[in-house]
This record gives structure tokens, sequence and C-alpha cells, in this order.
């Protein structure tokens, strides 16, 4: 009887750590924004004086050398630069960046990002999105789109994902 409790022990501390792990490493994370690199990339500095580079989730903004690329980033600057966000992330990128929606003062500054006409909805990503955020972001990008808002006063804006395959970035 003591081996089989021996067994089931080791059988589940495994899982158990697995599933602590999981829950701890991957919290949402609050801070100051204390830099803004682009239109969907920022810098959170936490209470623990932590930096935390944020890349924002189901969007893809204008880099910084293309056409709307320094407006997308003022845009932003303006929405969250110096003040306190919530990210709600699970996801790193291949860059270490934590993925994640990034909320000021209760409004969703990556949804922002597309009304405003400065971020693409990220469709290739959009699986990665709640139901009902998929939904918000492609109608911003629609109505963004329809308005001639920001990029799209552009008849044809180059996405930001076809800018960077062309220069060899992605």
């Amino acid at each position: 009887m003591q081996m089989l409790k021996k067994i089931n022990y080791v059988c589940v501390a495994p899982i158990l750590l697995s599933a602590l792990l999981s829950t701890c490493c991957w919290a949402d994370v609050t801070g100051l924004v204390v830099g803004v690199s682009d239109g969907d990339t920022i810098t959170v500095l936490d209470e623990s004086k932590t930096q935390h580079k944020i890349r924002l989730a189901g969007i893809d903004a204008p880099e910084k050398k293309q056409a709307f690329g320094q407006r997308s980033k003022e845009h932003l600057s303006d929405l969250v630069y110096r003040k306190t966000v919530t990210v709600e992330g699970n996801k790193t990128d291949r860059y270490g960046r934590t993925v994640g929606k990034v909320l000021v003062d209760g409004v969703d500054a990556n949804l922002e990002q597309v009304k405003a006409g400065f971020a693409w909805h990220y469709k290739q990503y959009q699986r990665e999105q709640k139901k009902a955020d998929r939904a918000l972001y492609s109608a911003a990008e629609d109505e963004a789109r329809e308005a001639k808002r920001g990029l799209w006063r552009d008849p044809s804006p180059t996405p930001p994902w076809e800018f960077r395959k062309n220069r060899g970035v992605e």
C-alpha cells in the first residue's frame, strides 16, 4: 500500500507542477507604459520594476518606415504612454514579447488602433482571439476602411506583413 501511494505521488506531481506553472507564469501584466516602439509594440514597467515588451494581439500596424508608420505610433502613444495599463496575454512571440490585449481605463487600445485606421485586424492570428474580439476588430477595420480613416486614405495600402516580406524581414 505504501508503494502504491509513492507511485501515485510520482505520477501526479508533474501534472500538478505543470498546472501551477501554467497559471502563475502567464498572469496578466499591469503597469506603466514607459515606451512605445511602433503602432503595435509597447514597453510596460510593472510595480516590481520589471519591464515587459508587449506586442498588441489581433492587430498589425504599419512599420516605422512604411506610410502611416509614424502616425500609427503617435496614435498608440496618445492612447497609452505614461498611463497604467493591464495586458491580458498568455502567449509569447518568437521575439520574447508577451502578446496581449492592452486595456487602459477599460478601453481596448488594440481595437482603438484599428478603429482609427492605424492598424489592420491581423486575420492570420484571429483564431487566437476571443470570438467577440474577432468580430469587433473585423467590423472596426471595415468601418475605418469605408470611412477612409488613417492608412485607408491610401487607395491601396500595403499591409505590414507584405512590407516585411518584400524587405526580407518576416
